[in-house]
């Protein structure tokens, strides 16, 4: 039986949050390479909230994917053919041709992955995208001064897990805001943060003051909505804030509704001088191989610690992405693995 090539492609831009109509999975045929060219066998498939910026519609600016291509994203695949002198058939590489079977590449937007120095998949989580996200907003916007408080929301997920375990690796105390009691016993057994936050519990503020009575010197802020206004009454005086995510307003394009707080915020950014700096990874990535040095031996010899959960089945691919935003997701590196052999 001749080979074919599913995709989950892009159907429609989503009206609020993404649904399984979004998406449309088609077959096309197997790409056919060309001198200095190869073609890859996808599988593993990263699951990123940024993804939801890619569809459009959203309160995101990014530039989105055409309606009929390929939802765009992070793969792991093995090189199936090959007519280019650097890539052997059977090497194993990391691509961003996102939602389909195989990938066709002339090798320059592939890494070549090394399966005895990591597992295949930490290329898509602490060694990828993931990790990148976290290292370059620690590393490359602000000089965080040990023995200060860093605050990390969304800090039981894949980027800000990571965040938090740097921060604890250089000298701050680390407090994690997430939701639920399993998440917070993760980042303060597991993580072995210093202090952690329900964002779900009712006394909500009260553990902010408890967990916070010096403040805030550092702020790594991956979710935004509603928690950010309890947390920025705490900043003090010439704290430091990485804006690397919103996740909570991903689907929004229109302002939410209840107190307005941006007056608020504009007065404690004037009077306590904050330094507020933003990024977005498409235009860093010159850094990524600073990165893989500081981080790939942080991950081998256990000293960044991650959490990983697989999903099989190509077909599985919108649903799993769905629940990173239904709120029944554990936190952890969500990866589909790929059943076409």
């Amino acid at each position: 039986m001749p080979k074919f090539n599913r995709q989950h492609t892009l159907a429609v831009r989503p009206q609020g949050p993404a649904k399984l109509s979004d998406f449309k999975l088609v077959e096309s045929a197997v790409p056919s390479l060309d001198d200095g060219q190869v073609v890859f066998r996808n599988t593993l498939f990263s699951i990123d909230p940024y993804q939801r910026n890619l569809m459009g519609n959203g309160s995101s600016e990014w530039p989105t994917i055409d309606i009929g291509d390929p939802m765009g994203g992070p793969t792991v695949g093995i090189v199936e053919e090959s007519r280019n002198p650097e890539f052997a058939i059977g090497d194993h590489v990391q691509s961003w041709v996102g939602w389909q079977d195989y990938g066709l590449s002339d090798g320059s937007d592939l890494r070549k992955l090394d399966p005895t120095v990591a597992p295949l998949s930490t290329a898509l989580g602490p060694l990828g995208l993931t990790g990148f996200t976290a290292w370059y907003g620690m590393t490359k916007l602000h000089d965080f001064k040990p023995s200060g408080t860093l605050v990390v929301t969304g800090a039981a997920g894949s980027v800000g897990s990571f965040a938090a375990q740097l921060g604890k690796l250089r000298g701050l105390r680390v407090v994690g805001v997430a939701g639920g009691a399993d998440k917070v016993a993760y980042l303060k057994n597991k993580l072995g943060l210093d202090d952690a936050i329900d964002y779900k519990a009712s006394d909500f503020k009260e553990q902010v003051a408890r967990a916070l009575p010096g403040g805030i010197d550092a702020f790594f802020e991956n979710v935004g909505g509603p928690v950010f206004p309890v947390l920025m009454e705490h900043f003090n005086p010439h704290a430091k804030m990485t804006l690397c995510g919103t996740i909570s307003d991903y689907s929004d394009t229109e302002l939410p509704t209840g107190t307005n707080y941006l007056p608020r915020l504009i007065t404690i950014i004037h009077y306590r001088f904050l330094d507020i700096k933003a990024f977005a990874t498409p235009y860093v990535m010159d850094t990524f191989p600073e990165f893989l040095a500081e981080a790939t031996p942080l991950v081998t010899d256990g000293r960044i610690k991650y959490g990983e959960e697989f999903v099989d089945g190509f077909d599985t691919l919108p649903e799993t992405f769905l629940r990173l935003f239904d709120g029944s997701h554990s936190g952890r590196k969500l990866i589909v693995r790929n059943d076409r052999t």
